[in-house]
This record gives structure tokens, sequence and C-alpha cells, in this order.
């Protein structure tokens, strides 16, 4: 693994997989994010590995997308392999962008919630908009008493991150709320409405995230993976792939809208606007 990226195994059958950029609060760029595909790659193909833990160093999970890596859209993606089918990245115009997004943000988030083993998110401090796309694609999601969970993308003129699984995280309601208002969702309210399984002390996240892994490995692997896919496969039949793919759309035709009004991929004002702070 790079520094991005540290793996563990903290006991018999679980990887830990540790978010290693606390000094950027876990922001997301090309290198992390392919780092942590390898990571998540090398726990899913050792049969010794039968459950999955995602952590973050630091106070914060992930603040998202790293805004800050400049250059071109080739630019970003040179040097690292590809694990998706999507092409051209060096195309002009919202090719290359849609290319770049379907490949490490919703290409990337549906692998790993699609990998055949139990997966834990261990959240702790903020986990803002592409730190949810880390979050969400996990299957169980274990919070500290002061993870706070927001979307702030509609203020920067996109319609929720790429990955938008807000509606079957939140329900309707919810997820609309979260989106138009960019308000934080509190570890406690997250559980209240099933999006988080459970809420622990800070000082006791990790201790109880391994404690339910090593309870989850002591199940046969082979039915841990059947159970998975046959409750992915329910929530698939809902219409979540396609919802999703109507969604992934509309979020390019607002990156291409704001190119050609504002000159960059978001709204300008809305960079200048923070998450409203808790009560």
């Amino acid at each position: 693994m790079t520094d991005a990226i540290a793996y563990e195994t903290p006991a018999p059958h679980i990887a830990r997989l540790v978010l290693n950029r606390p000094e950027s609060r876990n922001a997301q760029d090309t290198g992390l994010l392919y780092a942590l595909n390898a990571a998540f790659d090398r726990a899913a193909q050792d049969d010794e590995v039968k459950v999955i833990v995602l952590a973050a160093a630091g106070p914060h999970f992930s603040s998202g997308h790293d805004l800050r890596e400049g250059g071109t859209i080739a630019g970003q993606m040179a040097g690292f392999e590809p694990v998706g089918t999507w092409c051209g990245f060096g195309c002009a115009g919202a090719e290359g962008r849609m290319a770049r997004e379907k490949e490490i943000y919703l290409g990337l988030s549906e692998r790993w919630r699609n990998i055949p083993k139990p997966t834990i998110a261990q959240v702790q401090g903020k986990c803002i908009a592409g730190g949810l796309m880390l979050a969400w694609p996990c299957d169980l999601i274990v919070a500290a008493d002061d993870a706070a969970f927001c979307d702030n993308t509609v203020g920067m003129g996109v319609a929720g991150v790429e990955y938008f699984a807000h509606p079957w995280e939140l329900g309707v309601r919810k997820a609309k709320e979260l989106l138009f208002t960019a308000d934080w969702l509190s570890a406690q309210e997250a559980k209240a409405l099933g999006m988080v399984n459970h809420v622990v002390p800070a000082a006791e996240l990790a201790a109880f995230t391994l404690a339910l892994a090593v309870r989850i490995a002591a199940k046969p692997m082979f039915a841990l993976k059947l159970a998975k896919e046959a409750v992915n496969a329910a929530e698939d039949a809902q219409g979540r792939v396609g919802a999703m793919t109507t969604a992934f759309a509309l979020h390019q035709l607002a990156h291409s809208h704001n190119m050609q009004v504002h000159g960059m991929p978001v709204d300008p004002s809305g960079l200048q606007v923070r998450p409203r702070a808790r009560a």
C-alpha cells in the first residue's frame, strides 16, 4: 500500500484499511482512491480475511473530494490503471470529466459496495460529501458520538454526490432535506434513520468496531457472502441501479452547465459556503 492507506490485520480474519491523510482531513485525491481500491482488492482476494473494516486516521473520517488536486483530467489520471471499462480521460469537454468521475467516484464506490465480504465503516468526526461515498458502500456503519454527516454539493451547483444512495440510506424526505439544506446529520439522527448501525463513545469506536467484526467473522465465509448478495439484490430490485445512473447523468449535466456559466465545474459561490454548524 502507499502511505495514503494503511493496511492492518488487528485480529484473525479481519483486515482494517485506514485512510491515512489526516493532515488533509482524509480528502480524496486520485492517489488515495486507487490506493484504497488496491487495499480492498487485497482484502477481498485473501481467503483468510472474512471481514473488512474501513477506518480513518485523525479527528475526521473524510472531508470529501480533494478540490486542490490541480492539472488536467488526463494528467490527474496519468499513472493509474483504470479498473472499470469507461475510457476517454483525455477527451475534451464533458466527455473527459464524465470518464474520470464514472471511473474513480461512481465506479469505485459501486465496486466496493459489491465486494463479496462484509464491510464495516468506522466513522468519527466529519464525513462530508465524497466521504459519504466511502461510508455508504460499506455494509455496516459504526459511528462515534461525535460523527456528523453532510452533503453540501447542491450549494455548489451540483445535485448530490456521484454515488447517489441518499434515498436508500435516509428515506426520500430526509434525503431531500439533507440535499436542499446541506445541514449536518448527527450520528444519533443517522442511527434513527437506519443509516448508522451503532453509535458509541469516540474513545470506544475502534474497539467496538473490531469486536463487531470478530463476531461476524465467526460465521462461515460462504454464508456471509451469500447473505450480502441476497440483501444487495433486494435493494437493486427496488431500482437503485437505474436511479443512480440517472442521478449520475444529472450530476454531469450540472458540471457542464457550471462550466458554461461559471467557467468551472461547480458554482463558485458555493465554495465559500460551509455546512451549517450543528446546534
